[in-house]
């Protein structure tokens, strides 16, 4: 059963961190380019950053940048997500998502499995 669990949200003051987190079983993700992507309350599902598993090679919204890091622990076939700097324009639900040939921020409909949501609120 191929399923990803994404945790670790919860609720922050502004300027604090978090750290995302996006677990798969059933599945190896060394292969998928895995995505986060979050969606605010009445706002459609945006792209935050994501990392292609195969080649190392990561890509971030211009938003993210700077604030956010994606990384891998290939081992522990989970995906990370460090948000630090956070704002109340950061308050969403993030999901995490895996697409298996690409990165691509802009295309939702491009992920081929979606993890469960975990929720950032981030008070000011």
């Amino acid at each position: 059963d191929v399923q990803l669990q994404a945790s670790g949200g919860g609720l922050v003051q502004a300027g604090g961190s978090l750290i995302l987190s996006c677990a798969a079983s059933g599945f190896q993700l060394d292969y998928f380019s895995v995505h986060w992507f979050r969606q605010a309350p009445g706002k459609g599902r945006e792209g935050v950053s994501c990392i292609n598993n195969s080649d190392d090679s990561k890509f971030a919204a211009s938003f993210a940048k700077g604030r956010f890091t994606i990384f891998s622990d290939k081992v522990k076939n989970t995906v990370y997500l460090r948000m630090s700097g956070l704002t109340p324009e950061d308050t969403a639900v993030y999901y995490c998502g895996t697409d298996p040939y690409r990165c691509s921020l802009s295309d939702p409909g491009a992920i081929d499995h979606w993890g469960t949501g975990t929720l950032v609120t981030v008070s000011s």
